[in-house]
């Protein structure tokens, strides 16, 4: 995969010199920007990063005439919490219910489209915004935002399913077209003032429609298969899946790079294109592996920002903030404090590689994913990120990471459904049982599997309890199936990595290690659907 970036990237630095310094020509107004976010897309899975079963050409075109991070980490593993680093500059963990899944959304958390608002920016957006919180419902909600954080949301047009116009390859497929909202929003909204748009792609999210890339030109045989998943056709069906539909996120930005393009708008549009989080299988969203956490990201705008390179420099989602704010001159003054550190000397810069020596370490974590566990406990990770390794602390080692085996049958209080959500026919119902981990034919498969001796190694990866400390080298191990925290070679690493993290932790007052209540993420509510589980017990296997 690194051979074919390095390939792609010289052909983008022979495209540099092909091209007439008189392009160049001086910026005299503020820059618009286009945002745009997918769904559960982990960073491999991209026609840039050499993907062979998803094509990509609008995200390969941004990468290729812009700057293309290969180590750009979200603030989560899952969509709220990293939404909420993205908008407010800051840790999950500093913004308090507004960095948690499907929690109220308070006022004080403001967002840096606000001040763009403030700057004489005309903000909106399409499809999922900065969700799934709960904003304010009425007066009663004083202390609640009450709009979006992402801005005011533009989503009318949309495809009408069974007539002709409804394109859409599969009935899993948001019925939002982004594309035409986006050009609504440019013709009747924006006027002549820069703009700040937000395209929220509801893809690749859950659910799909079961095998809907047979109706495509996909092949089983082009799926490069995760090693922590098992190589089995229903899991490259369910990848493949997956791969149209982040093949739809991308066709709509196409749509607006050549709507922009037509108007004459694209070059005075800086273009960021990313994901919340990893994909939507076992052992990748909602948790800290790199399939969790690790993100494309590709930024052009080729007035101010040297292109066609490749960036190693790890960043992360907290800096997103900063650097908007940076490049539109538009003042912080009404947020909380940010964290994040703005990557324009990155993005201004002609080298690739490692560009800013100081930028050594990056950030993520997580507390509650869905309700899966007795009084909605979550799991708490906190997660530092180098170019070469991956650590993650386990705060909480004796839960169960992907969510408690067996829940309280929602029927009969006094009844538990059975363990692992197998029924008496050996079916898995994926709602009884790790519900931190999305319905997929991949999670059946594994856990109506579990015995089978090939398979078994993929069920402990996915569900079983883990160490509270895992440390990856993700230069030789992607997949992060090697625990190296034991090893001796791998100690000075460790500890180094720990210390930092730390550090960074106590810095940024994460009440899980500064308190004063090291168990707040537990209490805060929730206002999504819930699921009851039986209290563990000390040696309880339900935890």
């Amino acid at each position: 995969m690194r051979k074919k970036l390095k390939l792609l990237g010289v052909l983008s630095i022979l495209l540099i010199y092909s091209c007439s310094s008189g392009e160049e020509e001086s910026v005299n107004h503020s820059p618009n920007i286009l945002f745009v976010i997918s769904d559960d897309q982990s960073y491999y899975h991209t026609s840039f990063a050499g993907s062979d079963f998803v094509n990509t050409p609008a995200f390969d075109r941004v990468a290729r005439e812009g700057v293309y991070f290969t180590n750009c980490i979200a603030g989560s593993p899952g969509c709220a919490p990293s939404r909420s680093s993205i908008i407010t500059g800051r840790h999950h963990w500093q913004n308090e219910q507004s960095g948690q899944h499907a929690a109220p959304w308070l006022k004080k958390h403001v967002p840096f489209v606000d001040m763009l608002d403030q700057n004489g920016y005309i903000t909106g957006r399409t499809g999922k915004g900065v969700s799934p919180f709960q904003y304010a419902r009425d007066n009663n909600d004083s202390l609640w935002r009450e709009t979006d954080a992402a801005g005011v949301i533009h989503s009318n047009i949309q495809y009408e399913p069974g007539t002709e116009g409804d394109v859409r390859p599969s009935t899993g497929i948001s019925t939002v077209d982004y594309f035409e909202n986006f050009k609504f929003f440019m013709e009747n909204v924006r006027g002549d003032a820069p703009f700040f748009f937000w395209y929220g792609s509801t893809e690749p999210h859950l659910p799909y429609e079961q095998d809907f890339w047979k109706r495509t030109k996909k092949k089983l045989s082009d799926v490069e298969v995760p090693a922590f998943l098992p190589d089995h056709p229903v899991v490259r069906g369910n990848l493949l899946d997956y791969a149209v539909e982040i093949e739809w996120f991308d066709q709509h930005l196409q749509y607006m790079l050549k709507y922009l393009e037509g108007t004459g708008e694209l070059e005075n549009t800086i273009i960021i294109v990313t994901s919340d989080n990893g994909m939507p299988f076992p052992r990748a969203k909602a948790n800290g592996y790199d399939y969790g956490i690790h993100v494309p990201l590709a930024i052009r705008y080729p007035r101010a920002f040297p292109r066609g390179r490749i960036v190693d420099d790890p960043v992360n989602f907290i800096d997103l903030a900063p650097t908007i704010l940076d490049l539109t001159n538009t003042s912080a003054e009404g947020m909380l404090p940010i964290t994040g550190k703005s990557i324009r000397n990155i993005l201004e810069s002609s080298r690739e590689g490692t560009v800013d020596p100081s930028r050594q370490y990056v950030f993520s974590g997580r507390e509650r994913h869905s309700s899966s566990r007795y009084q909605n406990w979550g799991y708490p990770q906190r997660v530092i990120r180098s170019q070469e390794h991956l650590l993650i602390w386990n705060m909480k080692p004796d839960r169960w990471p992907a969510g408690a085996p067996q829940r309280i049958n929602p029927e009969n209080e006094n009844e538990l459904l059975p363990q692992y959500g197998i029924d008496e026919n050996g079916i898995h119902h994926s709602d009884w049982a790790f519900t931190d981990v999305g319905a997929t034919p991949t999670k059946s498969f594994i856990i109506e599997n579990r015995e089978d001796k090939a398979i078994r190694p993929f069920f402990e990866a996915a569900f079983e309890k883990n160490p509270e400390v895992l440390l990856y080298n993700i230069q030789s191990d992607p997949d992060c199936m090697n625990n190296l925290a034991d090893d001796p070679d791998y100690e000075r690493i460790k500890e180094e990595m720990k210390e930092v993290l730390i550090s960074e932790l106590r810095e940024t007052e994460d009440p899980r290690v500064v308190g004063p209540d090291t168990e707040v993420f537990d209490s805060y509510p929730r206002y999504m659907n819930m699921r009851d589980f039986p209290k563990p017990t000390e040696n309880s296997t339900l935890k």
